[in-house]
């Protein structure tokens, strides 16, 4: 391993935390949600935050745009916003000097480094349908024409829960684009605590920017350095396999209870998240435990799952979990590893 190999993993777990600790001079406890949202944004993904409102999630995509040196744009999904809200329209435009008329492109914002989805299942199945080019091309069509976005772009979305009234279950192909499906918790008895501690004041944290443009796509691009082993790779193959009822490598679960499996941007989420989380454990190759721990938040929303997982209250959580247990018992030494 080269010195200067060792100097940037150095220096990127530096930034990971620096990032994490002004981040958490507001957000209180969620640790592991947090560095799920710093994950992907290295990693070049999206996130989706699920949780009952009132935990903190638009504050958590706030303050990273505060930490961030990045354009930062929300949008409050609601059930009368339109497509053109989000991405933009053709209007018409007079030259105060000829009289002429003319068609120009009017920007939404959605064209900014840092959008905020403010409760994206709020909106009608076709607003969220506007989204789909954004977070896959990096780019929108409007009247044919294609604009393109500005690099970095990171989609944070936050959601409740969809048994909740008055909301849409996103569409299976817009979850498949998310990187990340982070579930945020309630806080614990002294979480909670320390909340009151500091939004009930007169004065509230404050954050300085700690990282910005340029610097991202450095890390973005240095993340992807890092080798995966075929071995590892296999297993990440393997793990995405199992979650198709009709693999061979699918448990007695997923026969039972999953209608259709992970697709292959799922095997490319647990490889970029396995990169950094090698990385912030100081070494430069991808073990067969960082692919297991980022199993739950890269798969659980691509896992479709049937009745009688439904009636029977069980969760694609619960599925994934008893998969990593039974494809882990398939690699020597995984604990180890």
């Amino acid at each position: 391993m080269s010195n200067d190999i060792q100097q940037q993993a150095a220096e990127f777990r530096k930034a990971f935390d620096s990032l994490l600790n002004e981040t958490q001079k507001v957000i209180v406890g969620n640790t592991e949600v947090v560095e799920g949202v710093l994950t992907a944004l290295f990693a070049g993904g999206h996130v989706l935050l699920e949780g009952v409102p009132g935990l903190g999630k638009t504050m958590l995509v706030r303050t990273l745009g505060e930490v961030l040196d990045l354009p930062f744009n929300r949008v409050q999904f609601t059930p009368d916003l339109m497509p053109a809200d989000i991405v933009g329209t053709n209007v018409v435009q007079e030259d105060p000097q000829t009289g002429r008329r003319s068609l120009i492109f009017e920007p939404g914002p959605i064209f900014t480094n840092l959008a905020l989805a403010d409760e994206i299942n709020r909106a009608t199945p076709k607003t969220q349908s506007a989204m789909l080019e954004c977070m896959q091309e990096k780019q929108v069509t409007v009247a044919g024409k294609q604009y393109k976005l500005s690099a970095p772009f990171f989609v944070l979305a936050t959601q409740n829960p969809l048994e909740m009234e008055g909301t849409y279950p996103l569409p299976e192909a817009q979850l498949d684009r998310f990187l990340f499906k982070l579930m945020v918790p309630f806080p614990k008895r002294d979480e909670l605590g320390l909340i009151l501690e500091r939004t009930t004041k007169r004065e509230m944290p404050q954050v300085s920017k700690v990282m910005g443009r340029d610097e991202i796509l450095r890390w973005m691009g240095f993340v992807r350095e890092i080798l995966v082993a075929p071995h590892v790779q296999d297993y990440a193959v393997r793990a995405v396999l199992a979650t198709h009822p009709e693999s061979e490598f699918a448990t007695d679960m997923v026969k039972r209870y999953v209608r259709f499996g992970s697709s292959p941007r799922g095997a490319q989420g647990l490889i970029l998240a396995g990169k950094i989380r090698a990385l912030r454990a100081d070494r430069y190759n991808v073990a067969f435990a960082d692919i297991s721990a980022n199993v739950l938040p890269a798969l659980r929303h691509r896992l479709i799952m049937n009745f009688e997982a439904e009636a029977e209250g069980v969760t694609a959580d619960d599925v994934l979990t008893d998969m990593v247990a039974k494809v882990a018992r398939e690699v020597p030494d995984f604990a180890a590893r």
